[in-house]
């Protein structure tokens, strides 16, 4: 016979016991609903499925719960025209018990596009701030170029030189308020795409920390508007956890597009971590996991990641291209 198989590992004993309970009060509501065939037993049904969500299981285990206590309840009955009306009712009862997942299916699909549309808001309104400090905050440190060499003009040599450090001053405001505009929102991104605006992002981050940062992207066709904007801020958090946390030195970006999706690597010779705490679930240090899955859980994407404690990480994503349906990048 084959062994249980609730999920991909084996249960643990309290998760066992759990399933146990539940497939005997699952028996329990199909041989009530046979007997009686009422919206009682349903109902009972149907709060067995959120005990389910409740208790963290899977549609897998679901199934494996109703198979294994409708075995059991078709051993008990001798004629065939029983087991037809118990396997017809039990799949009622099924239905329901699924009911819950459905539900909770269909809100996260809800709540995915609502953080979708919120993304692309949030992303507007970044490109607006980030045009309204480029542009008017520019104008405006222009106009006090101007207006300290009108009052310079005929002063004296030594309050000149003082005006030239305030210059100098006003120089540095400009190049971090330019660098602030284009983290915010690169134009390079919307108008040559996601190669050249990885590039330039490198090169800020390299001239302000030092690393040896690397991309190497592809050539072609832009891709959706959606998945260049999601893999460059994923590639923004990456690159600051590289900084702040990882200590690297060297970090290598890597882009590939295959047919049906793009695949996107950021390798660091940092300190490393142990990823078994993410694979259970936990946002890992620094990485900033939560806002990348909500990312790419908008457009359907996964993550992976590799990482030795002294040796470095690999955060590698993955998007398909099928799913989506806009191919214009954001502004144009």
């Amino acid at each position: 016979m084959t062994p249980w198989c609730w999920s991909r590992a084996s249960p643990t004993v309290p998760m066992k016991r759990i399933l146990d309970e539940m497939e005997a009060q699952y028996l329990s509501i199909l041989e009530g609903y046979l007997q009686r065939g009422g919206e009682a037993e349903l109902q009972q049904a149907y709060q067995l499925g959120r005990r389910a969500l409740a208790e963290k299981l899977g549609i897998l285990d679901m199934v494996e719960v109703h198979h294994r206590a409708v075995s059991t309840l078709l051993c008990a009955l001798e004629t065939p025209e029983d087991r037809s009306e118990a396997v017809r009712k039990a799949g009622e009862c099924l239905v329901e018990s699924m009911s819950p997942f459905e539900m909770t299916h269909r809100a996260f699909g809800e709540a995915n596009v609502a953080l979708t549309r919120l993304n692309e808001r949030l992303e507007e309104e970044a490109k607006r701030i980030a045009h309204s400090v480029h542009d008017q905050a520019g104008q405006l440190l222009a106009a006090i170029h101007i207006t300290l060499d009108e009052i310079s003009r005929g002063l004296p040599p030594f309050v000149r030189e003082r005006l030239q450090e305030v210059r100098k001053l006003l120089d540095e405001i400009e190049e971090q308020l330019r660098r602030i505009s284009h983290e915010l929102r690169p134009t390079v991104l919307d108008d040559l795409g996601l190669t050249p605006a990885l590039e330039f992002l490198a090169e800020g981050v390299s001239k302000r920390t030092k690393q040896r940062i690397t991309v190497e992207g592809f050539k072609g066709e832009r891709l959706p508007a959606s998945i260049e904007t999601a893999l460059y801020r994923i590639v923004q958090e990456a690159l600051n956890n590289a900084t702040k946390h990882a200590r690297a030195t060297r970090v290598t970006i890597r882009l590939r597009r295959t047919e049906n999706a793009v695949i996107c690597s950021v390798l660091d010779n940092g300190v490393g971590f142990d990823p078994s705490g993410v694979r259970a679930g936990c946002d890992g240090p620094g990485l900033g996991l939560i806002g990348i899955r909500e990312r790419l859980h908008a457009l359907g994407g996964t993550f992976e990641i590799e990482s030795t404690t002294g040796r470095g990480t690999d955060l590698r994503v993955t998007v398909p291209l099928e799913r989506q349906n806009d191919t214009g990048p954001i502004g144009r």
